[in-house]
């Protein structure tokens, strides 16, 4: 008798246990994994503006990024900066407009100067003026349909494409990789992984870019709004669920 009632006090310990996890919160699960949001889902604390003069604002627990006309790139940017890190965050972007969220990206008030190995392995400088965000930049570019290069690593104000490009992957085969992983009109999740000179992308759970280069290992996280010309009516960009878990 003593024995059967053990077992059942056990089983009620492990049901309780069992319940407690299934039921527990997605904020609860989310601090067990290290993660932090940066956005709180009203207000834009802890961002600032650098670059053009496009428009953003919360609406609906979203940051809304709004094109200007005759503006250049904007840029949205965390006022901490990251050198190790997960990030992750879900976008919607209207089909024509060009945008991407920077990370380990920078902006100074005089002009700086990078060295780096071209492809062929030669040396190159480029010099970045006082006031102009450079960095890296996860890509989003619904407004290229044949190219489809989304979770793509473009290298803003210096070097140009880093993947598919400058450090690796075939264009072909990531364009139609794109195209079956996108989801024009709805919501896409990104995750950007760095970890040293590592850099890896995903786009809705499968690898995207995935390259070595260390030219730039700290910076913040912007979110991008593309200059779009003189065109006057207003194109969007939306960000959701921006969380950050900082590695050793």
């Amino acid at each position: 008798m003593q024995q059967a009632s053990a077992a059942h006090r056990a089983m009620g310990i492990a049901l309780v246990l069992t319940l407690i996890l299934a039921f527990r919160s997605p904020a609860v699960a989310g601090e067990d994994g290290g993660f932090v949001a940066l956005f709180d889902g009203k207000t834009l604390d802890g961002w600032e503006q650098h670059g053009g003069k496009a428009k953003y604002y919360v609406e609906d627990g979203a940051i809304v990024g709004q094109s200007v006309p005759n503006t250049p790139n904007s840029f949205l940017c965390t006022k901490k900066k990251f050198k190790n890190f997960i990030l992750e965050y879900e976008f919607l972007c209207d089909p024509q407009l060009n945008s991407g969220v920077q990370f380990r990206s920078n902006v100074y008030d005089k002009p700086v100067e990078y060295t780096y190995k071209t492809r062929n392995g030669k040396t190159a400088t480029k010099t970045v003026p006082a006031g102009r965000v450079h960095g890296y930049q996860a890509e989003i570019d619904p407004n290229k349909p044949d190219r489809m290069w989304t979770a793509g690593v473009y290298d803003e104000g210096r070097r140009g494409w880093l993947f598919p490009g400058l450090c690796g992957g075939d264009p072909k085969k990531f364009t139609e990789q794109g195209k079956r992983l996108f989801r024009p009109g709805a919501w896409n999740h990104v995750r950007v992984e760095c970890r040293g000179d590592h850099i890896r992308t995903w786009l809705n759970g499968e690898l995207r870019a995935d390259f070595h280069d260390d030219l730039t290992p700290e910076g913040f996280v912007g979110l991008q709004v593309h200059g779009v010309g003189g065109r006057k009516d207003p194109l969007r960009v939306r960000w959701r669920n921006l969380r950050i878990k900082e590695l050793d």
